[in-house]
């Protein structure tokens, strides 16, 4: 009697190659079933044999001494047998984990980006064959960081399991809900083209859910969201396109206010190229110095005198001529160049200055973005230190909404800054929700009336009280007051009378590129020798 014992060893080399662990949990079982063929065996033959070439005594010894050692190998495979299968099992069941956490997002259980893609191609032949179209909702709740700020993460993990389970009941059976990322979900879904309103009814069912609240313990989470619509075109090979279409459409929403959906149209897309062919002109303008210092005239109430100027930024574009910062800054804000930007202009103003008479000031904005970088304050000392401008001399201008985001941070830059003899203003003060609570947060050099209410004076009795009250709390706590905005001589007037400080506007003349602003000052014997050479 042969037993295949080679073959099986071939077995579990081959297996161990590929990587798989079910030929060895039967190995415990083949050493039992070969224990007990060798007890069989012993049994058999042992009694007959054995006599033959040693004594009885001797016999029956070695018989025995036979038999216990195949019945500790029989204990033994039986061991190593189901250990062998628990150990398979539970690679299966790891092998198993991982190809859910690979295609599935592990919060909501939704199909991934990854997953959604595969799932895309599916539905796209499904579609061709019954002749319907595909639409790509990509869907993004508002104001969702504020819901991991102020109720906590697990709150928020709550908001988004429950959005998701709501998603998939909302939308038709065939449809497809994914989680993309964070708070952003997308789905797909077939329709006749000839109907397009059933996808607006869907859309409707899911902004109508949004108008209950979500529940977390017994708190009611309110939360809104946005969504952009885009069908497939025959022209698309994949879904993408019709998914970064959505994303435009998404993007507009958001631009709108949010809370609301639309659908993707050809001006979103020239919109967009246009924005892009912006955010590329950037990254060349800034680098080359193209975005340019532009000074507006800051003057004393009581005097008449210049005390300073406010820094302004402008693109001198090679073919469009100077272009105002309302179109470029929201891009490079968005587009992360915000900082190079403003450090570009700031390094240019400081040089420019330098040499100006010394009594002369500079005010320069800083972006709520920028706020957020912990080395803002030593970015900035490090270009005075480079550029041998006085700190004395600076005011770093910061809005009241730039502060909600990290006030902590917010004192920490404030405080570094003033440290080293930067003045620090608070910039367009009362269009914010906490203008109070700021002043007695962070100790301000100054504090700038937003021009919406300047400019509305003469003709707005509420924005003239707003004026006066911004001005007699500067007075009560010591802190002056500068009016941005001032147009008209009468304006200034009725600035003096409440006592205000400093006003600046196009009344005392419009922003001037450097070469303008140095006549300007050698007129009014301003403008050092040094420098004027």
């Amino acid at each position: 009697m042969a037993f295949p014992l080679p073959r099986f060893a071939q077995r579990l080399r081959t297996a161990a190659a590929a990587g798989s662990t079910e030929p060895f949990a039967t190995a415990g079982q083949s050493v039992i079933v070969i224990a007990l063929w060798f007890i069989g065996l012993l049994a058999a033959l042992g009694s007959q044999l054995l006599p033959i070439t040693l004594s009885p005594d001797h016999a029956r010894h070695v018989l025995q001494c036979a038999l216990l050692l195949n019945m500790a190998l029989t204990l033994f495979g039986l061991v190593r047998h189901r250990r062998l299968v628990a150990e398979s099992r539970n690679y299966r069941s790891l092998e198993a984990r991982v190809q859910t956490l690979a295609s599935r997002d592990p919060l909501t259980g939704l199909p991934n980006r990854r997953t959604l893609a595969e799932l895309a191609s599916s539905t796209r032949i499904t579609a061709a064959q019954r002749g319907l179209s595909i639409a790509v909702l990509t869907i993004n709740l508002d104001n969702f960081r504020a819901v991991n700020e102020g109720r906590g993460h697990a709150a928020g993990d709550a908001v988004l399991v429950e959005f998701g389970e709501a998603l998939t009941q909302l939308m038709p059976p065939s449809a497809t809900v994914a989680r993309l990322s964070g708070d952003e979900f997308a789905c797909l879904m077939t329709y006749d083209a000839a109907y397009s309103s059933t996808v607006d009814t869907v859309v409707g069912h899911i902004l109508a859910r949004l108008t209950r609240p979500f529940a977390f313990g017994r708190e009611s989470i309110h939360i809104t969201a946005s969504i952009g619509i885009a069908r497939t075109e025959p022209s698309d090979v994949t879904v993408d396109p019709a998914m970064r279409r959505a994303d435009i459409a998404l993007s507009a929403v958001k631009k709108s206010g949010g809370a609301s959906a639309c659908w993707f149209n050809a001006g979103m897309g020239r919109e967009l190229a246009a924005r892009n062919a912006v955010e590329a002109g950037l990254r060349t303008a800034i680098p080359a110095g193209r975005i340019v210092p532009y000074y507006e005239q800051q003057i004393d109430l009581a005097t008449g005198r210049l005390m300073g100027f406010e820094v302004l930024a402008r693109w001198d574009h090679p073919t469009e001529g100077i272009l105002m910062p309302g179109l470029f800054i929201p891009i490079a804000e968005d587009a992360g160049l915000i900082s190079d930007l403003s450090m570009s202009i700031m390094r240019q103003a400081f040089e420019h200055a330098a040499g100006w008479d010394a009594a002369l000031s500079l005010s320069v904005n800083i972006s709520p973005a920028q706020l957020k970088d912990p080395w803002l304050a030593e970015k900035i000392l490090k270009l005075l230190i480079e550029t041998s401008f006085p700190p004395q001399r600076l005011e770093i201008e910061i809005t009241e909404t730039s502060l909600f985001d990290n006030m902590a941070l917010a004192q920490s830059i404030v405080a570094s800054l003033k440290n080293q003899g930067v003045r620090v203003a608070l910039d367009d003060f009362g269009t914010g929700y906490s203008s109070l609570a700021h002043l007695r947060a962070l100790p301000f050099d100054r504090i700038k009336i937003d021009k919406s209410f300047v400019m509305a004076m003469n003709d707005d009795p509420e924005s003239t009280a707003i004026v006066e009250a911004i001005t007699r709390l500067g007075h009560s706590l010591s802190v002056p007051v500068t009016a941005e905005g001032v147009e008209s001589a009468a304006i200034a007037d009725r600035l003096r009378g409440l006592g205000c400080h400093r006003a600046q506007g196009w009344h005392y003349g419009q922003p001037v590129d450097v070469q303008q602003t140095r006549r300007l000052l050698a007129d009014r014997s301003l403008l050092g020798t040094a420098r004027a050479a």
